[in-house]
């Protein structure tokens, strides 16, 4: 779909420009990589397979894995485990037939970049251009926001710990964190991250190993909850429960940008994606479970919204007070990594939109147009933060409609449509099975979360102080 044929030309391997085969053009905006400023700049194709490790352990492993144990009280014990599992064998599944979808195209000369370039590429243009395009900018964007929101709430619990009686508001938490990202926005490329994703997969095993202990701690202290395992409320809302706690996993596990990550890899790809995948899930399948029972058995159908709001009761520490500290410190800088990773899809379409591809990188024609626009989308993105701290329901709804659809749905058809497997195969079968079920469980949890605003709704206020 979407491919005509024209005159051969020569189509660019890699964002820099050299040039790999001669073959039959497809249009599609990838053809254009050697004028195409976010290629060029922010999808530099530099990496191995170790960075690709580090870049997809901060997208997956992020402070979000601290609310699986809430996740669990609509669930219960085994359906709870049930659900991470089939969420860990689903998207290593699913992320790893992205990845041979385009080794494929690789391979015949038309490497895609990007996630809309590979969907206009196998789907048609309409379909990268008016749904994975925009879904994807708004799954990536509401990550920033949600991540900027979780770092001011933690930097405001850290600053409660020391000063119950303080003034100051969750706005201005989140203002501050603002700043932080708004400096590492600056950061030119994808590839440059590495450094920081490298420290940024210590400090997700930091805050986790802290979260596990902690809970731990509490579950065999005198002074923790007693443990409560049944499920609370009436057959409606503990229904709704249940697929809102399978949005809240699934989102756990989104990515989203896995060509954008495969795009850092220095050519042949080929088998290096899957390596970097081993590296990630090695490191989720150590924190997901490890936070989810421990904080379940510890709390249970008292677990909160976010485990370390656990450690504390009705102001009293249940831990010591420099260990909240501690791990709230981890969580606020890997926020700060994870928020800056998920920029990157919005960078490119603004280096796209505005650099020169003929200038170089950090010439003042692309620096300061860089500067000046990164830091709006920092500032936007801090704002409605600020504005709305009630954002994770809205996230929600955005993790429904668009993490299941990125991650889940759309690997899958991908792959069918690419490489055609016999209706006959299993393999056929198991995609059609997994497109169909999570199709279902995306429109159920979006209206499940679509609820949940509006039961909401009666709290919410702008520059709310929660």
């Amino acid at each position: 779909m979407g491919t005509v044929s024209a005159s051969s030309v020569a189509v660019y391997e890699n964002g820099e420009g050299e040039p790999a085969t001669t073959t039959t053009k497809v249009i599609h905006p990838q053809d254009q990589n050697k004028l195409d400023a976010g290629a060029l700049f922010v999808l530099k194709s530099k990496g191995s397979w170790v960075h690709c490790g580090y870049h997809l352990t901060t997208s997956i492993v992020a402070p979000a894995l601290l609310s699986l144990p809430y996740a669990f009280t609509f669930l219960g014990w085994g359906p709870g485990i049930l659900c991470l599992i089939i969420g860990a064998l689903v998207t290593f599944y699913s992320y790893n037939l992205i990845s041979l979808v385009l080794e494929h195209h690789a391979h015949l000369g038309h490497r895609h970049l990007r996630f809309r370039d590979m969907a206009y590429h196998i789907l048609g243009p309409k379909w990268g251009r008016y749904y994975v395009g925009p879904i994807q900018f708004m799954v990536c964007y509401g990550a920033v926001v949600a991540s900027t929101l979780l770092g001011g709430q933690c930097l405001k619990a850290i600053y409660l710990l020391s000063d119950p009686d303080g003034s100051m508001k969750l706005y201005e938490f989140v203002i501050i964190f603002g700043c932080l990202m708004l400096i590492l926005a600056q950061i030119p490329s994808f590839h440059s991250l590495r450094h920081i994703n490298l420290i940024s997969v210590g400090l997700c095993l930091a805050y986790s190993a802290c979260a596990t202990a902690g809970s731990i701690h509490i579950g065999n202290s005198s002074e923790g909850p007693n443990k409560d395992y049944s499920l609370v409320g009436n057959n409606e809302s503990r229904a709704f429960g249940i697929f809102n706690a399978i949005a809240i996993i699934a989102t756990t596990y989104g990515n989203g940008i896995i060509p954008e990550i495969q795009a850092t890899i220095a050519p042949p790809v080929k088998g290096k994606m899957f390596k970097g995948l081993c590296v990630c899930y090695i490191v989720v399948i150590v924190t997901f479970f490890t936070v989810a029972i421990s904080g379940y058995w510890a709390f249970g159908n008292q677990s909160k919204g976010l485990i370390l709001s656990n450690f504390l009761d009705d102001g009293k520490p249940l831990v010591p007070k420099w260990f909240i500290f501690m791990t709230n410190m981890f969580t606020i800088f890997q926020l700060s990594a994870v928020g800056v990773v998920y920029l990157q899809p919005t960078n490119e379409v603004l280096e796209q939109t505005f650099a020169d591809p003929m200038s170089k990188e950090l010439s003042l024609r692309n620096v300061i147009p860089r500067i000046i626009f990164r830091s709006l989308s920092v500032i936007i993105a801090t704002t409605i933060a600020a504005m709305f701290p009630f954002f994770g329901d809205v996230n929600a709804v955005i993790g429904a409609f668009g993490f299941m659809p990125l991650d889940f749905i759309l690997p899958v058809v991908f792959y069918n449509l690419t490489f055609k497997p016999s209706k006959r195969s299993p393999i056929f079968w198991l995609n059609m099975v997994i497109a169909v079920v999570f199709s279902a469980l995306a429109v159920i949890a979006a209206i499940a979360a679509v609820r949940q605003i509006s039961l909401d709704a009666k709290t919410y206020r702008l520059f709310a102080n929660v």
